[in-house]
């Protein structure tokens, strides 16, 4: 495997050359809605292009997520099939809300799907952006 120091230097290696391959400023934290971000991951197994919705009031982090679900038919065309979890728990223990596209199969640690997962990011991150600006006043009327 990779020491501690090679797998954070292939790391950074990974998002600059997405930086330099696709350079644009994506949407991510700046919705104007506090705790409510899109986001990509990549780990060893499989990329990620996710909406976290994050908001420790959990009426309203549940009214933000029953919006997106309201609007799930518009969401799947822009992003196609996605997984959605209301009450989802990440590792730190913390609660939140999620929807996420999810590609398997690619890994930060294998040079030769980098491209693969790049594309899956643009695509994805794409349609996210596109489905939060057409719907944007109907979503932040909580």
């Amino acid at each position: 495997m990779f020491s501690k120091e090679e797998a954070h230097q292939l790391k950074k290696e990974f998002w600059t050359a997405f930086g330099k391959s696709f350079p644009r400023k994506w949407i991510l934290y700046n919705t104007k809605v506090k705790d409510f971000s899109f986001k990509f991951y990549i780990d060893k197994k499989k990329a990620e292009v996710s909406l976290d919705i994050e908001m420790k009031d959990e009426g309203l982090r549940n009214a933000y997520y029953n919006k997106i679900w309201s609007l799930e038919d518009l969401l799947k065309e822009h992003i196609g099939n996605f997984t959605k979890v209301e009450n989802y728990t990440l590792e730190n223990g913390k609660v939140i809300s999620k929807i996420w596209v999810e590609k398997e199969n690619v890994s930060v640690f294998n040079k030769n799907t980098w491209q693969e997962t790049f594309e899956f990011f643009v695509e994805k991150m794409e349609g996210f952006e596109r489905f939060f600006y057409e719907y944007e006043d109907f979503i932040k009327d909580v």
